[in-house]
């Protein structure tokens, strides 16, 4: 693979509905598995802790979080799981109002329209559109009766699959700490970043992790893990209305095996099923592939999939639902763990991946986790290690497996592997494999931070996101800063680009 940088300075659809419960129904009010609260562990200089003075209410929910000024008061919507002929979207009411979403062709009258149902505030109701056309562009409106009156709301749009040889773009988003705001989080840069986003009507968004931390919860009862989903939702529906969201998951979201205790007040179902009803994440199906094993009071996990856009294969994966043991920080507040062969995808993911990466003729391969490994800082200093990439021990610690994780990149001709966890913009690059390590998006402290646990590769002080613009000759990658208004200066603008570089198609061998 060949790379090259460049700085610069300065018809009617059938339509399958889902109610999601009330907030509780499911969950009840008790303490989830026997939690502690005063957690660190995997932040710098233990600020995934609570400490004092942080605030918080009488639920324990830490700090709150300002909504998203732009958001829509009426209800934020946003898509996922994005196919040829079909997408979901959750919707989250601020209001009690009865409603349907219209929609049709962008350009074109409206040719489909839901059922009516009701909608109360605070209740997040999940449906899928069935029956759209392949490459296609779709508008649509979510209009509702409020006080006996009829009104539209805003007209938003989404992209169905498009086939080989488009061109595209679509955005990375590294951990966005709300939790941490005003230290590595600034709500006002962080709903300016979406807007910039949306923007350039990117096909879809991703999430690397650490975007709902439960670490600084007082109690972990199921209502305060709740709030750290909802508090999300204004700000992600401002690029969600448009862009189907891929939620990866990350360690301080708790959402983990080593947070099970057999009971649905646990940490782990707690966490996973507030991630389920209030986000859509793809389970397999004719277009995805990924995690076909239920979990104990949760069902599907929706924690790793994959699937094809265009010219390239996505690809999320994740230790974390297949550690025994904590990855990084635990829950607890214990020490973490020692053996780092204890931390594993488990054989089953390690299957599906080798067949996803090895079957696909796709000219891109994008594969898409919280961190190599889960833990630690750094990327390609951790890529040569246990199982991701230490060839000699893998036989005896991983029977079964042909190769680590890393040099079945390599055979299989991975082009880039995107990081979170570290909050840097790094470019790296380890046998042909790009390793793009990306920052937090609205972290004002304009400081390199873990620049030292990277010894090699191109590092960006800074915030923002990465936006990745993908067509049949070439994928280009590019690092939008994030700036406010009172930071910017001459040559130091909002949106521009301060890194890019490009990738060619690989050789399917």
């Amino acid at each position: 693979m060949s790379s090259k940088s460049t700085f610069l300075v300065a018809g009617l659809a059938v339509i399958a509905l889902t109610a999601s419960l009330p907030l509780m129904a499911q969950q009840g009010q008790g303490k989830g598995g026997g939690q502690n609260k005063g957690q660190g562990g995997g932040g710098q200089g233990g600020q995934g802790g609570r400490k004092k003075g942080q605030g918080g209410d009488k639920q324990g929910q830490g700090r709150v979080y300002p909504p998203a000024k732009s958001a829509w008061s009426i209800a934020s919507i946003i898509l996922g799981n994005g196919e040829d002929k079909q997408i979901s979207m959750a919707i989250h009411p601020g209001v009690d109002f009865d409603g349907y979403i219209e929609y049709g062709p962008e350009g074109k009258s409206p040719s489909g329209k839901t059922p009516t149902q009701s909608f109360k505030k605070g209740v997040p109701i999940q449906l899928t559109l069935t029956g759209l056309k392949p490459n296609t562009a779709y508008s649509y409106s979510l209009n509702y009766t409020e006080a006996g009156e009829s009104k539209t709301g805003p007209k938003y749009r989404f992209q169905t699959a498009r086939p080989a040889g488009s061109t595209y773009t679509m955005f990375v988003q590294g951990d966005s700490h709300p939790e941490r705001m005003g230290k590595m989080n600034d709500p006002g840069l962080y709903e300016k970043t979406y807007q910039t986003a949306a923007a350039y009507n990117p096909d879809f968004f991703i999430m690397l992790g650490d975007d709902f931390s439960v670490d600084t919860l007082q109690n972990r009862t199921a209502q305060a893990v709740e709030y750290c989903y909802t508090k999300q939702v204004p700000y992600m529906g401002l690029i969600g209305k448009q862009a189907p969201v891929y939620l990866v998951n990350g360690n301080h979201e708790q959402a983990a095996k080593a947070n099970l205790d057999g009971t649905p007040n646990s940490l782990g179902v707690l966490a996973q099923n507030a991630r389920n009803r209030n986000f859509v994440n793809p389970a397999p199906d004719s277009f995805f592939t990924g995690n076909p094993e239920p979990v104990e009071h949760i069902g599907l996990l929706r924690n790793y999939f994959a699937w094809t856009w265009g010219d390239a294969l996505y690809v999320t994966i994740d230790p974390y639902w297949h550690s025994d043991e904590a990855v990084d920080n635990r829950a607890d507040g214990g020490s973490k763990r020692k053996d780092m062969w204890g931390i594993t995808l488990g054989d089953t993911q390690y299957k599906w991946l080798k067949k996803t990466l090895e079957t696909s003729k796709a000219k891109y391969k994008f594969v898409f986790a919280h961190h190599v490994m889960g833990t630690g800082r750094g990327a390609v200093e951790r890529a040569t290690s246990f199982e991701w990439g230490d060839t000699r021990s893998l036989a005896n610690k991983r029977p079964g497996w042909e190769l680590p994780i890393h040099q079945l990149f390599v055979k299989t001709g991975v082009s880039i592997f995107f990081q979170g966890h570290d909050h840097i913009f790094c470019k790296q690059e380890l046998d042909g494999v790009i390793y793009q390590s990306c920052p937090c998006p609205s972290d004002t402290t304009e400081k390199l931070i873990n620049g030292d646990a990277y010894t090699v590769g191109d590092k960006i002080v800074g915030s923002g996101l990465v936006k990745v613009t993908v067509g049949p000759d070439k994928a280009r990658i590019e690092f939008l800063r994030s700036w406010l208004p009172s930071a910017e200066t001459e040559g130091r603008k909002h949106g521009e680009v301060a890194y890019s570089y490009e990738v060619k198609p690989k050789v399917n061998k």
